[in-house]
């Protein structure tokens, strides 16, 4: 089973500096060969890569510490000493990474292998070479390396998707996108069979164009304070560009206005700016209506919308649904397709 985590504490440390060394030379003939000290060699920095083939911050929870290399020592006949090699840490696209302890967002990486440098390696020390004058020709003297930077961040992982599927656990979010795309996520008739956000890749109506839909466990009333599992996966939905509101058109709990008027709540108290994207809704479940009830969902009006009534297992709008998604992300993603 392959665990979905999407917070991480980690430290980072870049490499120190060098010394650099007090050295004379010393040859066969040259009694005063003067100062032949070199220079330490510069710590390695420590950079964070987005990589597209990561999808969790797993390998974090077991790797806490993240160290560059350190520079070498200088050495004689003015040998400087090697330089640190960096360290690449590698992270999930869609990684924003914060001071852990002033909170301050350091980096977000976005892009398919965006590079940002997080500690900078110290600075090599001075050897004696470095301090020879015309008025101090043997000079004593030498610097150490200075230190890498150094310090705790935290890393969170917001998921990079066109739509985000929104809706009660049960209002067939995971059945959805198991028909539109080749993602394969448990399906099964109890609440919350989606413990983790699974990304699917939709094909568009158009040739060779593609779009990517995240299904978000299930949220219930009361999300955005904390219960069931929808708090800890809200944020995902901050980077898509549409919400597709799925709403349950078998009788249950709450019928399909109660259930938008609620989820909409939720998104609110999470973050305001959720309600600004654009948005397509849609009844699921048409073929376990009866023709009465299907007649009603047809006419049915929702935010000034009229929703789609469409049904995962039988397939019925499922095409109209998917075109509907394409038109209204054309309208708001950036071309990158």
């Amino acid at each position: 089973m392959v665990h979905f985590i999407d917070e991480a504490h980690i430290r980072i440390e870049a490499g120190n500096g060098g010394d650099g060394v007090i050295s004379w030379r010393r040859e066969k003939y040259v009694p005063k060969g003067g100062p032949d000290g070199g220079n330490g060699g510069h710590g390695g920095s420590v950079y964070f890569e987005a990589d597209p083939e990561l999808g969790t911050l797993l390998d974090f929870r077991y790797r806490r510490t993240h160290k560059a290399d350190d520079g070498g020592k200088g050495a004689g006949k003015n040998c400087t000493g090697r330089s640190g090699e960096d360290m690449i840490v590698r992270v999930p696209v869609g990684t924003v990474v914060r001071d852990k302890e002033s909170g301050k967002t350091i980096a977000d990486l976005t892009e398919r292998g965006e590079r940002v440098l997080l500690a900078k390696g110290g600075r090599g020390g001075l050897g004696n070479t470095e301090f020879k004058t015309a008025t101090n020709q043997a000079p004593r003297k030498q610097t150490n390396g200075k230190p890498g930077e150094a310090f705790d961040v935290e890393l969170e992982l917001k998921l990079l998707a066109d739509v985000a599927l929104v809706g009660f656990p049960n209002a067939g979010k995971s059945t959805l996108i198991s028909r539109i795309s080749a993602a394969r996520p448990k399906i099964a008739d109890y609440p919350f069979t989606t413990l983790v956000p699974n990304l699917g890749i939709v094909q568009a109506p158009e040739d060779h164009k593609s779009f990517v839909v995240a299904d978000i466990p299930g949220l219930i009333e009361g999300a955005s304070e904390g219960k069931g599992l929808g708090l800890q996966f809200l944020r995902h939905i901050e980077r898509t560009s549409v919400l597709l509101y799925l709403l349950d058109g078998v009788p249950g709990e709450y019928d399909p206005s109660t259930a938008f008027k609620i989820l909409k709540k939720e998104l609110k108290h999470y973050d305001p700016l959720l309600l600004k994207k654009p948005a397509i809704i849609a009844i699921t479940k048409s073929d376990a209506m009866s023709t009465d009830e299907l007649k009603v969902f047809k006419r049915m009006t929702i935010a000034k919308q009229k929703p789609l009534v469409i049904s995962a297992v039988s397939g019925d709008n499922i095409d109209v649904l998917i075109r509907s998604l394409w038109e209204t992300i054309g309208k708001v993603r950036s071309p990158r397709t």
